[in-house]
């Protein structure tokens, strides 16, 4: 008989008697749907603002039930995870701190950790474990019919716990993303917003942007510019359809991360602008076979 791996729950046995999560979008979806496949949980329930949503979410059979009062969904739980924007995450902490029980172990899906941390620490009782996580894992879409419960399928999720950390928190979370289907790493927040800047907010404002001035130049040409849009713009097209909300509140919580690398990334683009006006084929050369070559470890790393 094949024993279960060390690194996942074995499937039947739950870790959490309850689940809440704090928003129902594609993350918080695609949580209660992995944890239910996996068998993590014997309850999950779900809070969310807005009644629409949560009348969604109750039809899509999400949750075992969602509801809008946020602090009454925690109450009992073993675990709670606050999968709200991450502009919100400190008031939706200050709303649902009365309800948390001792040994609670409280985390978040933010992909900006230190705002985060700083915004939800100050209003969690000292009986409960924080746990900050981000799962590097998304689609262009948003809402609770977002969700899938392979969205975490060999993904990254990296936790970023504070100094003094119960441990045992810490490696139980651990053991409930790698029971989702994440591989896991631990980081300190500043490294890991750094990161992420280079890596997920660049991108997402380069997107933005150029579609936003191929929009402005267009002009009389639009819509034979959307008829004939090659593979890139597409791709581009498809990153700048994520979630508004999501993407200000990141900004402006990662503001000074994404400001350094932006500066840099100027630069890169005037390096570029030069070698094109000279017609250095050379540097252009040497540039696209080095990106290229990142391109091949990524999709050996399977993360494409």
């Amino acid at each position: 008989m094949t024993k279960p791996s060390p690194d996942k729950p074995p499937v039947g046995k739950p870790m959490f008697g309850k689940i809440a999560l704090i928003g129902i979008g594609l993350i918080g979806g695609s949580i209660a749907l992995a944890a239910r496949r996996a068998g993590l949980a014997r309850t999950i329930v779900a809070a969310t603002r807005r009644a629409e949503t949560a009348e969604t979410a109750n039809q899509l059979k999400l949750v075992d039930h969602c509801g809008t009062d946020l602090a009454a969904a925690c109450e009992d739980a073993d675990l709670v995870i606050v999968c709200t924007p991450v502009g919100s995450c400190g008031e939706a902490t200050r709303t649902i701190a009365p309800k948390l029980k001792p040994g609670c172990i409280v985390s978040d899906v933010g992909s900006v950790k230190q705002a985060v941390i700083s915004a939800m620490a100050p209003h969690l009782p000292t009986h409960v474990h924080f746990v900050p996580a981000h799962p590097v894992a998304g689609t262009e879409n948003s809402g609770p019919t977002a969700g899938f419960a392979e969205l975490f399928d060999g993904r990254w999720c990296i936790l970023t716990p504070l100094p003094g950390v119960d441990a045992a928190a810490a490696d139980k979370l651990e053991a409930f993303w790698r029971g989702l289907g994440s591989e896991v790493e631990r980081l300190d927040p500043a490294d890991h917003d750094r990161i992420l800047a280079i890596t997920s907010h660049l991108p997402h404002l380069i997107a933005y942007t150029i579609v936003g001035t191929a929009d402005d130049l267009a002009g009389h040409l639009n819509s034979e510019v959307l008829r004939f849009a090659a593979g890139g713009f597409r791709d581009f097209t498809r990153i700048a359809a994520s979630d508004p909300t999501m993407w200000r509140d990141v900004f402006l919580n990662n503001r000074e991360a994404v400001l350094e690398v932006l500066a840099r990334f100027q630069e890169d683009l005037f390096y570029l602008q030069r070698a094109i006006r000279w017609g250095e084929g050379d540097k252009l050369f040497d540039l696209f076979t080095r990106t290229r070559e990142i391109r091949r470890a990524l999709i050996h790393l399977h993360q494409e």
